[in-house]
């Protein structure tokens, strides 16, 4: 991957996010991380990422207002999301479409590799 390149990782689950930031630095990418969408909004604004990897359940603020909070900044408007989350009730699914995000993986389906294939997809 491009070494310019920026992900944002926004979770509340440590474990997830250190494996998937230790994964994106080996493949050459810059790694920000954030523990809540509160956190994750402020270092998505003043950072700008290239892409944002988003847990939609989260403490202080959840993935859906991180999402609805970025879509009223002009950069928040077409930077790619990757929605991650443990639901894949059909309301989720549901409303993350309606979010406009670019993806949805549900975690307990997906593979490490799976990721990053997604994210290069973006990135290119």
């Amino acid at each position: 991957m491009d070494p310019s390149k920026t992900i944002l990782i926004v979770d509340d689950e440590e474990s997830l996010v250190n494996v998937l930031a230790r994964k994106f630095e080996e493949e050459g990418v810059k790694v920000l991380t954030a523990p809540n969408g509160k956190i994750g909004l402020e270092t998505a604004l003043a950072e700008h990422p290239d892409i944002i990897l988003l847990d939609i359940m989260m403490p202080e603020m959840d993935g859906f207002d991180v999402m609805r909070h970025l879509q009223q900044d002009e950069w928040g408007k077409t930077v790619p999301i990757i929605l991650l989350t443990n639901s894949s009730s059909i309301e989720t699914v549901a409303k993350a479409v309606s979010t406009g995000m670019s993806e949805f993986l549900v975690k307990t389906d997906m593979r490490l590799d799976d990721v990053v294939d997604r994210v290069k997809g973006h990135l290119h």
